[in-house]
């Protein structure tokens, strides 16, 4: 798996979340990421070979580690950021359709300048902070519920299947091909305990930045809706606003990426 790639994704998405979605990205890779990248993969490196019964019993050993260890904790919580991950590119794919669709209709509001200015516009595209309004809000926020439901879903995952966050010392099992009733030990219970704890720590202050972020959008949707003119102007006419200004600026030799992104910005 190839962290930096999606790091690099989630950056770009990133770039139209607001201070909260960039705390909760900051905490997810280096609280999470890193301990698991760095810490974690070498402390459950030994756990089979190190999972010890009290038998000869060819077989046994094998079977008992399945029965208390069906999913490794290295997996679930590998399967775990990628989920959580996944809704935060559904921005950056909104994002993607957006400036495609703008570029689109830059080509046809300005096509004779097209030529002389094209570079620079669709650089501008790419580096543009979105406001979160109206369709990038909706998808923001479903990204954000997304984001609770995987987080929960995995925390109750981890909780069920090893009954608890705490690492056992011993465990008995009596599986077939076990002869009777065996003891296993653990390798590290206590520093297993300890991250497991803090990887259940870390996401759950994850899920109180983004339930935080969700009742933030909502509050300033709702805040916004009722300071907002009633009065909204068309699409045609922005357009032909968004046209008058381009074409004055390239007129007048103004080719400056920060007028033509307040410009595609706020006249659209």
């Amino acid at each position: 798996m190839s962290w930096p790639a999606l790091y690099t994704q989630l950056v770009g998405a990133n770039r139209h979340a607001t201070s909260l979605g960039k705390i909760w990205l900051s905490v997810l890779f280096i609280f999470r990421v890193m301990v698991l990248v760095v810490a974690a993969e070498s402390v459950w490196g030994d756990e089979q070979s190190d999972f010890t019964c009290n038998t000869l019993q060819p077989g046994c050993e094998n079977v008992c580690y399945d029965q208390f260890f069906p999913v490794s904790h290295i997996r679930l919580w590998c399967l775990q950021l990628v989920f959580v991950s996944t809704p935060t590119l559904l921005v950056a794919m909104y994002v993607a359709y957006r400036n495609h669709r703008d570029k689109r209709k830059l080509l046809q509001v300005c096509a004779l300048f097209y030529y002389d200015y094209g570079k620079v516009i669709l650089e501008t595209l790419k580096k543009r902070r979105l406001p979160i309004a109206g369709a990038l809000w909706w998808t923001y926020a479903c990204s954000l519920v997304f984001r609770l439901l995987f987080e929960a879903g995995f925390m109750y995952a981890l909780y069920v299947v090893y009954d608890g966050f705490q690492m056992p010392r011993l465990v008995q099992c009596d599986q077939w091909p076990c002869p009777n009733l065996v003891d296993c030990f653990i390798s590290r219970p206590t520093e297993k305990t300890i991250f497991t704890v803090f990887m259940a720590t870390t996401s759950s202050i994850c899920m109180v930045l983004n339930m935080a972020e969700l009742v933030y959008l909502v509050i300033k949707a709702v805040s916004s809706t009722k300071t907002s003119d009633p009065s909204k102007a068309h699409s045609s006419q922005n357009n032909i606003h968004l046209a008058a200004s381009l074409l004055s600026a390239m007129a007048d030799g103004i080719s400056s990426r920060q007028h033509i992104m307040y410009m595609y910005t706020y006249h659209r």
